[in-house]
């Protein structure tokens, strides 16, 4: 029998932490720099799941997390006897359902924008004025709408000047309420999120292009042809992140856009969450079982996404 080579042979548990701990030794300074990755998601990701169990319990505060009784599906029997829980889930699917299709793709165009640019200056001032909105927070973000768009914003004062319109209150109208949504989206967030594609383009064979060049190809054909194929694995891995971030993206900007005229359109689950916690009942209990439930649905959906990119012949993130 031929003898088994030495690097495959089983080794005890006691081995193999010796080796683990020889290799992080030997790349002590790899394990330095990402340690405070590490330390923050211990913290802020990992620690906090035990938080959940308070949706199987009544929460008593002098007893504690850990000291409160277990009431099993009690709490999620009350959450999914709510009708306003239910129109959360329709606000939020509709909301991010509508990211999808309006707010996911503008990176992809903007990549392909800045990439046909041949002045290389030019385009990293570009890079630079779409960047910056994604630094901002959203209470500046809304600020800044409110001088726009307010009733006595930007807009209202030339449509007064101008035309002698009455002002509208664009910020307190649930019809307007998506649009604006979509757009600050866009403005913040675009030009952050193509950075993603810019890289992704700048790894093509340039030879590709001159190939295509000589054959008389236009711009449109070499961008179709070549540059989205390219990139097409990495739009696939975006768009599964998104869809796992279906039922609970874009908090923050929901809280500082919406106000009490725009509730009743704005009130995603995240916003539910924030209301039975911190505006109704105070019911920990009860918004740790909305939180689960919802983490639930996102992981669930993260995994369709991944298996449905696999069948149309996409990259996926699970094995």
């Amino acid at each position: 029998m031929t003898p088994m080579p030495a690097d495959t042979k089983p080794r005890t548990l006691s081995q193999r932490l010796s080796n683990t701990w020889k290799r992080a030794v030997a790349n002590k300074e790899k394990y330095v720099l990402i340690l405070p990755g590490i330390v923050w998601y211990a913290i802020f990701a990992y620690i906090p799941i035990f938080g959940l169990s308070l949706a199987f319990k009544k929460y008593v505060a002098k007893l504690g997390l850990f000291g409160s009784p277990w009431i099993g599906l009690y709490n999620f029997n009350n959450v999914f006897a709510d009708p306003a829980f239910f129109a959360s889930i329709l606000t939020t699917i509709k909301i991010n359902v509508g990211r999808l299709l309006f707010v996911f793709p503008i990176p992809i165009l903007f990549a392909l924008m800045i990439n046909e640019l041949r002045l290389g200056r030019f385009k990293k001032i570009l890079q630079s004025i779409y960047t910056f909105p994604n630094f901002l927070s959203w209470v500046i973000v809304a600020s800044i709408m409110i001088s726009i768009l307010g009733q006595r914003g930007l807009v209202n004062s030339l449509r007064g000047e101008l035309f002698g319109a009455e002002p509208v209150a664009f910020l307190g109208k649930p019809n307007y309420f998506l649009p604006v949504v979509y757009l600050t989206d866009i403005w913040k967030t675009a030009g952050w999120s193509a950075i993603i594609y810019m890289a992704s383009i700048s790894g093509i064979d340039v030879e590709q292009y001159e190939a295509a060049e000589i054959d008389g190809s236009t711009r449109l054909q070499r961008i179709w042809y070549i540059t989205l194929p390219s990139i097409k694995s990495t739009i696939m891995v975006m768009f599964i992140l998104a869809v796992g971030r279906l039922m609970s993206d874009g908090f923050d900007q929901i809280f500082n856009l919406s106000n009490s005229a725009t509730i009743k359109v704005a009130e995603t689950l995240d916003m539910y969450i924030y209301r039975i916690t911190f505006k109704g009942r105070v019911d920990f209990a009860f918004s740790s079982a909305v939180a689960l439930f919802r983490s639930t649905i996102n992981m669930l959906l993260l995994v369709v996404a991944d298996r449905v990119s696999k069948a149309v012949g996409g990259s996926g993130l699970l094995g």
